[in-house]
């Protein structure tokens, strides 16, 4: 990507890339508050945990920790309140599809500001089986071993 792309990553979701085999990846918009938008804009943002689920024909981002900004007043957000997703309705219809009939889940991926405004990258993906992810960490330490190796 080109540096001048307008694009700010605020956090990535490492965790989200162990649990689960991410097979498709969407950009979405989020609705958030004046607080919200400040708290991201410092870089605080905890979404381990988070996922989304589809009700009534909308997406909801959930679990995703937002911490108050620091210098709000008794006006300042929720940190853990269901934040609606911007999406097309195609998308949506997708996602709950994918969701209901193969029973895939939707997790963040990564959060960043796109010209200002807010997006996230939701994956889409198949739990990973407690082997997988031994695999996936057996992978990761003998990159590193390799990588110490060429550097000596």
């Amino acid at each position: 990507m080109k540096p001048d792309s307008g694009r700010k990553v605020i956090s990535t979701n490492k965790d989200a890339r162990f649990r689960y085999f991410i097979t498709a990846t969407i950009e979405a918009g989020l609705v958030l508050v004046g607080t919200e938008v400040k708290s991201l804009r410092i870089g605080k943002v905890q979404m381990a945990d988070a996922y989304v689920f589809v009700k009534n024909g909308q997406a909801f981002l959930s679990n995703m920790h937002i911490p108050e900004y620091t210098h709000g007043n008794r006006l300042n957000h929720d940190p853990l309140r269901e934040r609606k997703l911007l999406l097309h309705r195609h998308q949506i219809d997708q996602l709950a599809a994918a969701v209901n009939e193969q029973g895939m889940s939707i997790v963040p991926t990564e959060m960043y500001f796109l010209k200002g405004r807010a997006k996230i990258e939701l994956g889409l993906g198949k739990g990973k089986k407690l082997h997988d992810k031994r695999a996936s960490i057996k992978e990761k330490e003998s990159k590193r071993e390799m990588d110490r190796a060429l550097k000596r």
